[in-house]
């Protein structure tokens, strides 16, 4: 996939963060790219702010595989294919076990684990057309445990397990499959409101940099798991 001019991606997540900033990269080498929110507000916005017409957006929730199969369905619609998945939608609640309520387990799983499985379920057969790449937006908290992380760890690990055993899965239909892991990230995860202090930490735009380094690497090699974290920490 080393000509990325005209291929088409799908961003879960894609309306800020770190969805935003790759699909920003992967405009940037003439791509084309729907990415998908789960308000139309969130949409919209980040519609405009990417001002390109080789944006698609579409209102999704990963947690409902009939929503991701309606996304896929009217990104065939208007592309005719589908070269690249990035399940990058994911939410946190950091609190002690004995503290977390039902719901935010439910959320988190549902979210970030589910949510991986539903954009793969639903773009398999179209990755198959292509060779495509598949790409889950992980995390170190999906190697390294920590207190009050509970369900982020949990679904984390699951999406890491869940991305290496799709990998051997599906590479003898020459889909590539990887997953990402970064370490602190300058977004608006965890109700952070990014400014000069996340200066240190991992940009979006890097992580955008990250997927196009994947994309554009010879077929005959997968870098299946990639850690990423910040060169040097926080000074605090």
């Amino acid at each position: 996939m080393i000509d990325l001019k005209n291929k088409v991606a799908y961003i879960t997540g894609g309306t800020k963060g770190i969805g935003l900033g790759v699909a920003k990269a992967l405009l940037a080498e003439g791509m084309r790219v729907a990415i998908s929110g789960r308000s139309k507000e969130s949409v919209s916005t980040a519609i405009d702010e990417l001002k390109n017409d080789n944006v698609l957006g579409i209102v999704s929730d990963v947690a409902l595989l009939r929503d991701e199969l309606n996304a896929i369905e009217k990104i065939v619609d208007k592309w005719g294919q589908l070269d690249v998945v990035l399940a990058n939608a994911g939410v946190g609640k950091f609190v002690p076990v004995d503290e977390m309520t039902d719901s935010d387990w439910h959320q988190m799983i549902n979210t970030n684990l589910n949510g991986a499985f539903h954009s793969l379920k639903a773009s398999v057969e179209e990755l198959k057309k292509t060779k495509g790449y598949y790409i889950t937006l992980a995390s170190l908290a999906g190697t390294n445990f920590f207190a009050g992380g509970a369900g982020y760890n949990a679904s984390k690990f699951g999406v890491v397990g869940f991305t290496q055993a799709a990998m051997l899965d599906l590479r003898k239909y020459d889909i590539k499959v990887s997953t990402i892991m970064p370490g602190s990230v300058s977004t608006h995860f965890n109700n952070n409101e990014p400014d000069d202090s996340d200066a240190w930490k991992i940009q979006p735009q890097d992580i955008g940099e990250l997927v196009l380094g994947l994309l554009k690497m010879h077929p005959r090699t997968l870098p299946s798991k990639i850690e990423v974290r910040p060169s040097r920490p926080d000074k605090k």
